[in-house]
């Protein structure tokens, strides 16, 4: 099997970019059929296990520089991708390659073959990529993997791993229709990644959820605000300059290579995961290479200056909240008198309203609404009425990438366009700057 043939595999899959459970009802017994099949991959290699509504990709990618600082072999599952779906495989900060992508997912379609249950019990496209994820840890002899769940928690295809420290960044809205006790609800499916007797950082600091975690019976129970936290925040060239604690030791001084105050609690909760799975405390040297390293793109990534363009995957009410919160102390200190525009996609079923909402704090002269490549994109007309509806300028083209030309078209120098909304339309907005920069007459200050 080539990479295209790999491919094409994967897509022939249910993608929901979801759990077990959306696909085969509440059960793991798929995944857990289909792992088995390969041997139990899963049950070779340490684990530390992420979860969260918000910031679990920013804390898994930091908790895995962390432990490269460390001198350990690190691999890494996230989602979602930006650029390539191989930036969900990576092993010691290197994505996976094409053609062992290609050799991993052949491998991969045998032992579905040979499953319980196959042809009928078909895996889903994300228990597909758990599965090879899995395997290519255990083929390559990490010394830890670093695993990003998918969608909540209990039955997530990524909870056959038996990890040997739990996390959850915190508990939101998202993924849910908001009815009810929501937030117990959400909060109890996140607790189902917990091990009795093994560590949990809990960044969730609600005291009306935190009995459901205490119930899953971790030993020991590492809280924010008690057991690690952040002291102080700096804005610095780069990123930021942050004091923080952990359950064993204090830091002063660390700089962190990402921006926003939300990004300074992620560091809070990496720093004490990874303190948690070593037992000790993990050196200035190793917290200030580990945090100085790490490269996200996507998160208020500076994708070009004069006008500035930022690539920001807020694709639920909190995340657009602290991008919106994040971006005027960042970049407009003190009232700068640039413009905003905003080019905005999003995808359902989650109510782009409530998104827009938080953006609209940042008083964007223009929003330009795009239909993001994907089935469950919502139509740019659609989101220009919503912000239409909450009195902003809108204007909707239907791709991405006209939609990015017209932003920057229409920016000045000191302007700021920002691509938000879902992470589905950074790919096609980081492809059309590139074909902006070989436009001639046109001479921005690419960073």
């Amino acid at each position: 099997m080539d990479y295209r043939g790999a491919l094409r595999f994967l897509d022939r899959h249910v993608n929901l970019e979801a759990t077990a459970g959306r696909v085969h009802g509440l059960s793991l017994d798929s995944m857990r059929g289909l792992v088995a099949c390969m041997g139990d991959p899963q049950q070779d290699v340490r684990t530390i296990h992420v979860t969260g509504t918000n910031g679990k990709g920013s804390v898994a990618a930091m908790v895995a520089s962390l432990l490269d600082a460390l001198g350990l072999r690190v691999g890494i599952y996230s989602s979602p991708h930006v650029d390539t779906i191989r930036e969900r495989l990576a092993i010691g900060g290197k994505i996976i390659e094409e053609e062992e992508f290609a050799e991993l997912i052949g491998d991969l379609a045998h032992y579905v073959e040979a499953a319980p249950g196959a042809p009928q019990d078909t895996p889903s496209y994300f228990e597909l990529l758990t599965a090879a994820a899995l395997l290519w840890f255990a083929n390559e002899a990490v010394d830890v993997a670093v695993v990003e769940v998918g969608m909540l928690g209990r039955f997530d295809a990524t909870n056959v791993v038996e990890s040997d420290v739990a996390v959850v960044t915190n508990i939101g809205r998202d993924h849910t229709d908001g009815r009810g006790d929501w937030r117990r609800a959400i909060a109890g499916e996140k607790a189902g990644i917990v091990r009795a007797g093994r560590p949990l950082v809990l960044g969730e600091t609600a005291i009306d959820v935190r009995d459901l975690f205490l119930a899953e019976h971790p030993d020991p129970l590492f809280e924010r605000d008690r057991d690690f936290g952040v002291t102080a925040t700096q804005v610095a060239v780069g990123g930021q300059q942050v004091d923080l604690f952990g359950p064993h030791g204090r830091y002063d001084e660390v700089f962190v290579s990402l921006f926003g105050s939300h990004q300074a609690d992620n560091a809070a909760v990496a720093l004490a995961a990874v303190e948690a799975f070593v037992g000790a405390p993990l050196g200035e040297e190793v917290v200030e290479q580990g945090f100085g390293a790490v490269r996200l793109p996507g998160r208020l990534e500076v994708a070009a200056t004069g006008p500035l363009v930022l690539l920001d995957g807020a694709h639920n009410q909190d995340a657009a909240r602290a991008v919106a919160e994040a971006v005027p102390e960042l970049f407009f200190e003190g009232g700068g008198a640039g413009r905003r525009i905003i080019v905005f996609g999003a995808l359902g079923p989650r109510e782009p309203s409530e998104i827009l909402e938080e953006l609209a704090v940042l008083a964007p002269e223009l929003v330009v609404t795009c239909t993001a490549p994907s089935p469950r994109a919502v139509p740019a007309d659609r989101l220009a009425e919503l912000a239409r509806g909450l009195g902003l300028d809108a204007e909707p083209v239907s791709s991405v990438g006209d939609a990015l030309r017209l932003a920057v078209t229409l920016a000045d120098e000191d302007d700021m366009v920002l691509v938000t909304g879902s992470f589905y339309v950074l790919a096609p907005a980081r492809e059309a700057l590139e074909f902006v920069r070989e436009e001639p007459g046109e001479e921005p200050g690419w960073g």
